[in-house]
């Protein structure tokens, strides 16, 4: 008999769609996240109470009674590798016995992407536990790579010519629930991509395919990309997780193409040019 399975995250792009999917195979779930009022109403779902990774009494609350954990990350942060430690302690007080970690693709103590950082760290620290572990490394997301370009029609940053191997969100919750509901892939670390690696310049073209406007890619120094991104009155260390995610498709640590949605999922993995037909939304800011 299936454990009842935690899914953080749940009213988002991630949680939400793993929700909806266990959901359909009749699993019991709680859903947790810091709004339960934004949680959707699922058959077999309780809804956990308000319940934020860096509080872990909260945390505790919400997981009880759960078996197995999907900890989808959370939103970075100067503290957020502070904040999954403390969600996985609550997960372990909570009696959990299995975590299924969204992780990222490339995640290494000196990756280039200093996110991918915190997922490495996070990952460590789960091992560290004892407790049954996956790992979800995702590249990139195809709507994140749909919103690199300004409303002006210009990607601009220090990627190179290095190749990205963007990932649909289905395809990851695909490959989640296939992980949560089958056995054999504890102490295992996935990469999951889409099913080819692009450059921006590939990205620009296929945006261009589908506004009928002409979308380029504008390479940049370090020192460019800092100056290009300084009016948006963010802080340092994001503006540095920004920038570094086009230094990290440069030194091709987002390259990587692995057959993982296949393979878990049963299915192609969905391409750029098919998720842009498929979701005119993604690049909207686009179109006059």
């Amino acid at each position: 008999m299936t454990p009842v399975v935690a899914v953080t995250g749940a009213s988002g792009a991630i949680g939400g769609r793993v929700a909806r999917r266990l959901a359909e195979r009749g699993v019991a779930t709680r859903l947790v996240g810091r709004s339960p009022e934004r949680l959707p109403d699922l058959p077999g779902a309780v809804k956990a109470p308000a319940a934020a990774f860096g509080d872990g009494d909260a945390m505790r609350d919400a997981l009880a009674g759960a078996g197995v954990l999907l900890m989808v990350s959370a939103h970075e942060s100067p503290g957020r590798v502070q904040e999954h430690i403390t969600a996985v302690d609550a997960a372990v007080a909570a009696g959990v016995r299995r975590i299924v970690y969204v992780s990222f693709l490339g995640a290494a103590p000196d990756a280039a992407f200093t996110f991918a950082r915190d997922h490495w760290h996070t990952e460590r620290y789960i091992r560290d536990t004892g407790l049954a572990y996956t790992f979800l490394r995702d590249s990139l997301y195809l709507s994140g790579l749909a919103a690199m370009a300004g409303p002006d029609g210009v990607i601009r940053g220090p990627a190179g010519d290095g190749r990205v191997s963007g990932v649909a969100h289905d395809d990851i919750a695909d490959v989640a629930t296939a992980v949560l509901l089958e056995e054999g892939h504890d102490g295992l670390a996935y990469d999951v991509t889409g099913p080819e690696a692009l450059t921006l310049a590939d990205v620009a073209a296929e945006l261009g395919r589908v506004t009928g406007r002409e979308i380029a890619y504008v390479p940049e120094t370090r020192e460019e990309a800092f100056a290009s991104r300084a009016g948006y009155g963010a802080e340092e260390w994001e503006v540095t997780g920004w920038v570094s995610s086009y230094e990290a498709i440069a030194a091709g640590e987002m390259a990587t193409v692995a057959d993982t949605v296949p393979r878990l999922a049963g299915h192609a993995a969905q391409s750029f040019a098919a998720y842009l037909d498929a979701h005119p939304r993604a690049y909207r800011h686009l179109m006059p």
